[in-house]
């Protein structure tokens, strides 16, 4: 068999194919040189905020930016305990600890990555502030169960939707699920911008008035600081091709969940293939999947020209800069199993059926 060249997310690919409308709408913000809150910030608000259903959405400098704005607005500081999962991209606890807050880590489900919301209760203690769920590779957690054991405990939710905006958990929106949401635009994402970006969600008032002034180092008025903030103000221009791609974006989470569907069918009978829960969907921010030999196969598909990615080779609890938790080897075995083998495939809105039987033929090959 011929090598092809598979690419991972096909960003150039999305951009010719709205090209007139990225064009015209970055053209707009430099026509109007309103670099910084122009008027695209707001429409773009409306619009993300009518997409997910929450009554408010307030536009940042990128999905980490919203993790900490949420903290900061539910005034998570020293001493404070937030529970959240071992098993994600360092960003989510890393912004608990930025606060002085502990992060505190509850193992994952084996079959959806998720963290596993049996196992919260158990974490919570006096000095619990919040619950922050991550909703991985796509698909929203448990948050029926995690709201639920959150309003026993009087504790606000933060849902990490980093990688599953657009998803739908028993037909609501992921990031109007819970008291806060949390998305990012990274590039790479389901839904990306052309640099850093985010996005926060509520329908509470009082907390959407709190980050708007958060977000822009703590004023009501310019010049009147009523809190200490940040900096964290999504650009104008990032907006722009957000409202670009925005009318495009439902067209493309199907295919992306038919992209998904190929590959199950494909890899269903010789490998163990990602579950989504009858009662919620995936974006499919990846295709991940176990296999044993992990770095001996991603080797064999680089050699036939497919590029893999391991989200992510080393849970959070093991990693260097949290050691004074005193976490160690074992305190998480389903997250430690699962990184030793993760392995995310190309998948994109833009996959062919030839592409999509080549990958899977030629990872075949190296896992027999």
């Amino acid at each position: 068999m011929d090598t092809m060249r598979i690419d991972f997310a096909n960003l150039q690919y999305q951009y010719r194919l709205y090209k007139k409308e990225i064009d015209a709408a970055v053209q707009s913000v430099l026509d109007s040189s309103t670099y910084i809150m122009g008027p695209h910030i707001e429409q773009l608000e409306q619009e993300l905020a009518a997409f997910t259903g929450a009554s408010h959405c307030i536009a940042c400098s990128s999905g980490t930016d919203a993790l900490q704005l949420s903290l900061m607005a539910l005034g998570i500081g020293p001493g404070d305990q937030v529970i959240t999962t071992p098993f994600t991209f360092i960003a989510t606890a890393e912004m608990i600890a930025h606060l002085k807050a502990r992060p505190v880590f509850v193992d994952i489900d084996p079959e959806t990555y998720n963290i596993d919301a049996r196992k919260i209760e158990q974490a919570i203690t006096g000095k619990t502030k919040a619950i922050l769920p991550v909703s991985l590779y796509g698909q929203p957690a448990d948050m029926e169960e995690i709201n639920r054991l959150a309003k026993q405990h009087g504790l606000p939710v933060i849902e990490d939707a980093a990688q599953s905006f657009g998803a739908e958990y028993k037909s609501e929106k992921s990031c109007n699920l819970s008291t806060l949401g949390c998305t990012s635009f990274f590039p790479a994402k389901p839904l990306g911008c052309y640099g850093d970006g985010g996005a926060v969600f509520t329908s509470s008032l009082s907390l959407a008035d709190t980050i708007r002034s958060l977000r822009v180092h703590g004023q009501s008025r310019h010049y009147e600081h009523q809190h200490i903030g940040l900096g964290a103000r999504m650009d104008t221009l990032q907006a722009a091709v957000l409202l670009a791609k925005l009318p495009h974006y439902a067209r493309e989470i199907v295919q992306r969940q038919e992209v998904a569907r190929t590959y199950t069918r494909l890899l269903a009978d010789a490998l163990p293939t990602p579950l989504v829960r009858a009662d919620r969907t995936s974006v499919w921010a990846q295709y991940s999947i176990q296999v044993p030999g992990r770095e001996q196969v991603r080797e064999h598909l680089s050699q036939a020209g497919i590029p893999t990615a391991v989200h992510y080779p080393k849970p959070v609890h093991l990693q260097e800069c949290f050691a004074y938790l005193g976490y160690g080897p074992g305190d998480f075995p389903v997250a430690e199993e699962v990184s030793t083998r993760i392995m995310s495939l190309p998948m994109n809105p833009f996959l062919p059926a030839e592409d999509l039987e080549y990958v899977c033929t030629r990872l075949l090959e190296a896992t027999e």
